[in-house]
């Protein structure tokens, strides 16, 4: 099940960013002045690693074969469902990239708030996101896709990760794992 299961890895890794965004937010709102640049990291890693690479993964190729072979309830499921939301997150990275690109010397308390409020209802929407894909969207595509189908999603993913890697997307995950440590509970 490799295709499943590199796709449960990166929502962890989602996950984690979305903690990371909440503590930004967090900082700004008490007084903390955020660097540009950390933002612009951020967007990056919304823009590339969680849209293009992770989304790309799930629309290319897994939400695709759902799609051709499962009929209307992967239908609702996908098209309804998920779709709907990545064009959400989408919004709110294109929102919060505006912003960052708008910022100067001094960010205006107006600026602060579009980035709270973007950065936020992705993080949230993200995190709401991924729950439902890995509590009832991945476990019917398992059931119910043929071993055959399955096999082709996992050839699929396996040549899209190796794209990314070309690409270097393992640098998302290493700017992550710099930026932000998990505290153990």
């Amino acid at each position: 099940m490799f295709g499943i299961d590199i796709l449960h890895e990166e929502h962890e890794n989602i996950r984690i960013f979305t903690k990371y965004v909440r503590q930004l937010c967090a900082q700004m709102m008490e007084g903390k002045e955020i660097e540009k640049d950390v933002l612009v990291n951020c967007v990056d890693f919304m823009k590339n690693y969680a849209d293009i690479h992770h989304h790309g993964k799930e629309e290319e190729i897994l939400f695709k074969v759902m799609l051709d072979n499962l009929g209307p309830i992967a239908n609702k499921m996908v098209n309804m469902g998920m779709m709907i939301e990545h064009n959400i997150g989408r919004y709110h990275v294109d929102s919060l990239d505006k912003v960052v690109k708008s910022l100067g010397e001094e960010v205006t308390v107006q600026q602060k708030l579009d980035i709270a409020t973007h950065a936020l209802a992705y993080a949230d929407l993200l995190l709401r996101h991924l729950e439902k894909e890995n509590t009832v969207l991945y476990p019917f595509a398992v059931r119910n896709l043929s071993e055959e189908l399955m096999n082709k999603v996992n050839e699929e993913s396996k040549r899209f990760e190796e794209e990314g890697a070309k690409k270097g997307i393992s640098r998302y995950v290493e700017w992550l794992h710099s930026v932000y440590q998990e505290e153990e509970a």
